[in-house]
């Protein structure tokens, strides 16, 4: 008898576990169809790193205005546009323009695969809700399936509203712990057409490093 009952809590709990996937999956959908239907997408954001062993304890802030692949980035004082087929990293500080192809993290992980990024080498599992000021934040927990990742896991929070994402916590395997908090979603905005286009005559002074 006993045996039966630990086999009947046993696919209770499978079975619940299942379940509570495959509603981690539908949200994260709700969230990659709401983020297609949006023209262009302006973020503001804060970034703490954060890793004891190491003593690393960073926190910046940053803006992005996303449309389609294309982006503007402003964080730790240099700008990043991309215009769909070269990066420009403008750097006022040492006057310097960089000119690239996208390689490396640039092209694993963009402004705008941010809010897609999860959608495959991932398996979901529904977490915990939290209320943040006023709002209730659902987070689905992200396990790598290639077991090379860095990442030991990502949390991401929704909000349940609006279906946006509000926060991404990323976890190293060395320690690093990553948080992403936006402070501002706001889609549909007006700007320029020339919004992702470099414009050497503004950077008359500038020195123009060609990579490629």
């Amino acid at each position: 008898m006993k045996k039966i009952l630990f086999a009947l809590a046993l696919l209770i709990s499978v079975n619940f576990s299942f379940a509570q996937d495959i509603k981690a999956k539908k949200l994260l959908d709700e969230v990659t169809a709401k983020a297609k239907t949006y023209n262009n997408i302006v973020l503001d954001f804060k970034v703490a790193v954060q890793n004891l062993k190491k003593e690393i304890n960073q926190e910046s802030k940053g803006n992005v205005t996303i449309a389609g692949e294309k982006y503007v980035l402003n964080m730790m004082g240099t700008t990043k546009i991309f215009d769909g087929k070269k990066i420009y990293a403008i750097i006022p500080e040492d006057e310097e323009v960089t000119i690239s192809s996208p390689s490396g993290q640039d092209a694993e992980f963009t402004p705008a695969k941010m809010l897609t990024f999860f959608n495959s080498g991932f398996k979901y599992s529904w977490d915990i809700a939290q209320n943040t000021k006023g709002r209730t934040i659902q987070y689905i927990k992200l396990s790598p399936t290639n077991s090379k990742d860095h990442r030991k896991e990502v949390l991401i929070g929704i909000d349940n509203q609006t279906k946006n994402i509000y926060t991404i916590i990323e976890v190293a395997k060395d320690g690093t712990k990553t948080t992403i908090v936006i402070n501002s979603f706001k889609t549909n905005q007006p700007i320029s057409k020339n919004e992702f286009t470099f414009d050497s005559t503004k950077y008359p002074n500038y020195y123009i490093n060609k990579l490629d």
